[in-house]
């Protein structure tokens, strides 16, 4: 590990596992268990720290000093990726999906205070964007730059995202978690074992493409496996959309359990295991560890 980010790890803390009391579970007899990855940093939580811990070793290994990045305008990704390149003290440039506005929300402020370059681009470059894969492919890159697909979506990033069960023993049926490129799922797919079912819930609609995706970031290290599935019905009309139900559920969350969700991805997600626990679609005595993966600016306005 490069030692500069040796020191920036010392400031993560460990990601307790804490249960949920609920009359419903009780009811159902279901234990729900949260792993609260939303707890390692107050910046860089959950997985977007998984993602990118070993992205950044790579590229301070091979002598890059710039890293360039994709997302939206409150991208958690984006957020992570530049306090992680400030503290490293590596320059980070955004293309930022849709036009440059007057003023900037809470995301993109701080992404300027830390000194990324913001590029906006319009959806159609955006699009094209995501044809490039590899570290080096991005058409135009100069020496010293180092490609960062969207979501930190790349093979480097599941074995961060493996580190998440480190020190925690599975003793779980279900294990859950939200899904935007399907990349935080592969690398947890990776990491348990066969006996334990993996589920995602998407946060896109139309995702059934997610699936494809997975296989072939599992494929990719030779890791193919069949215990996992993904949860199309739980997306609110799609990415970064949401209703009036689905804020009411993240406040009544917050006031039984002192937890934080976002509309985005962990909202949905404790939305749809709640629901499939309260259709019966997991038998009685079914033990169940939902990953919250922090990252909270879909909250910021």
């Amino acid at each position: 590990m490069h030692p500069r980010l040796i020191e920036l790890e010392k400031l993560f803390k460990p990601s307790p596992v804490t249960q949920l009391f609920d009359p419903l579970l009780e009811d159902k007899k279901i234990e729900l268990w949260i792993k609260r990855d939303d707890l390692i940093h107050p910046v860089i939580s959950g997985n977007k720290w998984r993602k990118l811990k070993y992205i950044l070793n790579h590229a301070l290994t091979i002598g890059s000093d710039t890293i360039i990045s994709m997302g939206g305008a409150y991208s958690n990704h984006l957020h992570a990726l530049a306090f992680a390149g400030k503290q490293l003290e590596i320059n980070t440039i955004a293309y930022v999906r849709g036009e440059r506005p007057e003023s900037f929300n809470p995301t993109l402020e701080d992404l300027y205070l830390w000194g990324m370059e913001l590029r906006f681009i319009s959806r159609t470059e955006y699009k094209q964007l995501r044809n490039y894969k590899g570290y080096s492919d991005l058409p135009g890159i100069l020496k010293g730059e180092y490609w960062l697909p969207e979501g930190g979506s790349t093979e480097l990033a599941l074995r961060g995202v493996g580190e998440i069960f480190s020190g925690c023993e599975i003793g779980f049926d279900i294990i859950c978690v939200p899904c935007g490129t399907g990349t935080t799922l592969a690398g947890l797919i990776t990491s348990v074992p066969a006996n334990h079912k993996m589920f995602g819930f998407s946060a896109l609609k139309g995702a059934a493409f997610l699936t494809q995706d997975v296989e072939k970031l599992l494929s990719a290290i030779n890791s193919p496996k069949a215990n996992w599935t993904i949860q199309l019905d739980y997306h609110f009309g799609g990415f970064a959309k949401c209703n009036n139900d689905l804020l009411l559920f993240i406040k009544q969350f917050f006031e039984k359990h002192d937890i934080e969700l976002e509309p985005v991805y962990t909202g949905k997600m404790f939305y749809g295991v709640l629901d499939l626990i309260q259709q019966g679609y997991f038998e009685p005595g079914t033990k169940i560890l939902a990953i919250h993966t922090g990252g909270l600016q879909g909250n910021r306005k």
